[in-house]
């Protein structure tokens, strides 16, 4: 208990240790040791009497025998059931010359051929004398030895290591202006097809539209008794559509400026909307737990998409299967067949409510934005592609441009910038609130890329329209990829 050295481990004595690997070795190992040892195993080894430092005795069922293999047919087998097996009778198969060397391939080769046969030591073998490990190898590749007929041969099989490929560089973004004129949150912005203006729903209850270039304010809409939480502008025709809490939903004449149409029958406030790029079908989703399916020019409710628990935050189409994609409370995203006004998929993967789908402009997936992850799925079947993991906050909106460039922005204020094809994180902004706003004020409801995919403008809770642009002094030398070949885990749910 006094010694100086307490430390310092016990040393070790050899019959003790020998008599303990004795009594481990036959009580763990009893059941094979009487198996038999191959002679070129113990060879590798160096043998019996340098292999066993215990001096235990090594059975070996083949000492003195090399091992020959012949490959013979079947057994012999009468022609059919009932018939005597006889010298006449009996039927062998013989094995083809291809199933004798592939046999052959996998059985392992005796040790005198080996020897006779060898002419050149393998590469494993080389490292081993030399005492270097064999990591000179590239990465992802392992030697495979084959013991074919007697010869050795060193086969490079790839390994399929998951490592994340390399992000394409993307210029960061800056922001360049701030526009305010709304009184109350901005909740939603579409920009037109001719990327001339742009048009921004608000909690003021108005619909404001914009010129792009100058920031200017061109036309205030009014009509609409609560907050305006979605606007849309037709490719297809001058309309532009709007929703609201107000239960309403409204398609507005841009040539006289006024309501020309109402669509009636959500049951709660309305809280999306999309237009089918190919046919007049405008598609809302609400708050009473379904989306709507409308002819704009008749205004009948062709669909009642039904099926979601809780309400419906955002809707999608496109013009090919599945049309419409919804994404709700209930924490499913819901692939529809437009035609028969039915579910074709349901999408659980997700653990918090789904406020945010989008469509990517050239490739058949899509991603979808809640507060565990961001998903990204594959059409038609909307089968998981991978998570992107990092935006820690309720994701209100998503949007992607041809670039492959994803934006999602968050309630706290926060916007992450990703590469679509890896999913890496190249850009967080938090912009600071207008002056005169509170801290708390900082949230982004809505974002979207104008026509030209030059600008991005987004929506937020203090009143503002903020527009960012590339930021054109930069390269990939001033703002490098942070990123390593490292492997990754990725959750699939």
């Amino acid at each position: 208990m006094f010694v100086a050295d307490n430390a310092k481990p016990v040393p070790l004595d050899d019959e003790s240790h020998k008599v303990k690997m004795a009594v481990k070795l036959r009580t763990e190992y009893g059941s094979v040791l009487h198996m038999p040892t191959l002679k070129e195993n113990m060879r590798e080894k160096g043998g019996p009497a340098t292999g066993d430092p215990y001096g235990h005795k090594q059975y070996s069922g083949n000492e003195g025998e090399e091992l020959e293999y012949v490959i013979t047919g079947t057994h012999p087998y009468p022609p059919g059931p009932g018939v005597a097996l006889t010298a006449d009778t009996k039927i062998q198969r013989m094995p083809s010359e291809s199933a004798a060397q592939s046999l052959a391939v996998s059985l392992p080769a005796s040790q005198s051929r080996l020897d006779a046969n060898r002419t050149a030591a393998g590469v494993g073998e080389i490292y081993r004398h030399a005492g270097i490990s064999e990591r000179s190898q590239p990465p992802g590749m392992s030697v495979a030895m084959m013991e074919a007929g007697g010869t050795k041969t060193s086969a490079l099989v790839p390994k399929k290591a998951p490592t994340m490929p390399k992000p394409q560089w993307h210029p960061p973004w800056k922001l360049y202006r701030v526009i305010s004129g709304h009184l109350g949150w901005v909740r939603c912005i579409a920009v037109e097809p001719g990327n001339q203006w742009f048009v921004t729903g608000s909690a003021d209850r108005t619909i404001k539209i914009w010129d792009l270039a100058s920031g200017k304010l061109k036309l205030s809409l009014t009509g609409h008794i609560s907050t305006v939480r979605g606007v849309i502008v037709s490719a297809r025709s001058p309309y532009l559509f709007s929703c609201g809490e107000d239960k309403q939903v409204k398609c507005w004449d841009l040539e006289y400026n006024k309501v020309i149409r109402h669509y009636h029958g959500h049951l709660s406030a309305v809280y999306g909307l999309d237009l089918h790029p190919t046919i007049d079908v405008l598609v809302t989703c609400s708050r009473d737990s379904t989306a709507r399916i409308w002819d704009v020019r008749t205004k009948a409710s062709v669909h009642t998409l039904s099926g979601h628990t809780n309400a419906v935050a955002t809707v999608k189409c496109q013009a090919a299967e599945p049309q419409v994609v919804t994404g709700s409370h209930d924490t499913t995203i819901r692939l529809w067949d437009l035609v028969a006004g039915k579910t074709r998929v349901t999408l659980t993967n997700h653990k918090k409510s789904v406020r945010a789908v989008i469509l990517h402009p050239r490739h058949y997936t899509f991603a979808s934005g809640s507060p565990d992850n961001i998903k990204q799925w594959k059409f038609p079947d909307g089968n998981f592609i991978q998570n992107l993991s990092g935006h820690n906050a309720i994701i209100n909106t998503l949007t992607v441009n041809s670039d492959g460039v994803l934006v999602s922005g968050a309630d706290n204020g926060t916007m992450h910038l990703w590469d679509w094809r890896t999913g890496y994180n190249f850009q967080r902004v938090h912009a600071a609130v207008q002056p005169g706003s509170l801290d708390s004020e900082s949230g982004i409801f809505a974002c979207v890329f104008d026509q030209s995919e030059s600008r991005l403008l987004t929506a937020e809770a203090d009143k503002t329209i903020k527009v960012y642009k590339e930021d054109d002094t930069a390269t990939e030398e001033t703002h490098p990829i942070s990123w390593k070949p490292e492997i990754i885990k990725r959750k699939r749910f």
